[in-house]
């Protein structure tokens, strides 16, 4: 009788100890996001998300172009779980090189054709519009340009500025090799070289318009959209011009997400690409202060922006995009 009494306690506190093991909590689940997107709004993001599933989101910020050479140079040993950029020649780079898995397809059909990659190993999270920024009163609308390929003519000399050394500008030369062929991006490329005054950012070049500097600058919509959002400090001497028309220059570029191969947490991986074009990670986009375009056609974009369906972009193949041949032909031309 005493050792079976014996017995029975010790299974009796084997069963405790295993009981209190398997009531302990998890550890949380850790997602790695290189983020090219900008800091606010993948914060933005990443706190939402948070929120809703208890995944942790360590980023590490970059540019398009840095993070994207980050992950081939680092290829299956990559930290990365999923990258997210502002514009799709970095996706097309990492695609390229076979370092996304495919995306869950309820992930892919959140979003409309143009807004993903047709291998489907990453989609939209966001899109910008081309526009011409211009001053008033150096150039009234009667005498703006039809395409975005006239300003290469020399009518236009010493007449318009673009920041050539960022990633947004590269991607609209991008779309206009993809949409006119190289050629004809080539001698459009260099009629800007003749004819531009070179800035540094998007920012800096509507400045430059709304100071007199200059009369036009090639931006993305955005940025003069949240200057009048706020004080219109940088904008107020300014209007955009839509080219529409499916013109090279009414190009909507798609930022873009995916989970890479070498992801350690896949499935949270596939969530958080899930939830970033899905309803509440657009909502939080519409809401924010970002000023970007919604992808998923469920959630409308912010109501200051001209609606999604009259801009008149031309159709691109987002994952033809050449980023690093873009960047050769910029420096043909002697942009970079």
């Amino acid at each position: 009788m005493r050792v079976t009494r014996a017995v029975v306690g010790v299974v009796a506190g084997a069963l405790l100890l295993a009981g209190c093991g398997s009531s302990a909590p998890p550890e949380p689940v850790t997602v790695t996001l290189y983020n090219a997107q900008h800091e606010d709004l993948a914060q933005e993001w990443v706190q939402d998300f948070t929120a809703r599933t208890g995944v942790r989101v360590e980023m590490r910020n970059g540019d398009d172009s840095e993070l994207a050479n980050q992950i081939v140079a680092e290829g299956a040993a990559s930290p990365a779980d999923v990258f997210i950029t502002e514009n799709s020649p970095a996706m097309s780079l990492v695609s390229d090189r076979g370092l996304f898995a495919p995306l869950e397809p309820a992930t892919l059909e959140q979003v409309p054709p143009e807004f993903r990659s047709a291998q489907g190993d990453w989609a939209g999270i966001a899109a910008r519009s081309t526009v011409l920024v211009y001053n008033r009163t150096l150039l009234p609308a009667d005498q703006l340009p039809r395409s975005i390929m006239d300003l290469a003519g020399p009518e236009w000399q010493g007449r318009v500025g673009f920041p050539p050394g960022g990633a947004d500008f590269q991607a609209i030369a991008s779309a206009v090799a993809s949409t006119r062929g190289e050629a004809a991006a080539q001698q459009w490329l260099q009629g800007l070289k003749t004819n531009g005054r070179l800035y540094q950012s998007n920012t800096a070049t509507m400045r430059a318009v709304n100071a007199g500097e200059i009369p036009a600058g090639i931006i993305y919509h955005y940025y003069w959209s949240k200057d009048r959002a706020e004080a219109g400090a940088n904008s107020a001497n300014a209007e955009l011009h839509f080219f529409g028309g499916q013109d090279p220059g009414a190009f909507l570029s798609t930022s873009g997400g995916g989970v890479l191969r070498s992801s350690d947490t896949p499935a949270e991986a596939q969530m958080l690409v899930r939830y970033l074009n899905g309803p509440d990670g657009q909502r939080v986009l519409a809401n924010s202060t970002a000023l970007e375009y919604t992808v998923n056609p469920a959630v409308p974009s912010n109501p200051r922006l001209r609606p999604i369906a009259e801009l008149g972009a031309p159709p691109v193949d987002i994952n033809s995009l050449d980023g690093p041949r873009t960047v050769a032909m910029m420096q043909q031309a002697g942009l970079l």
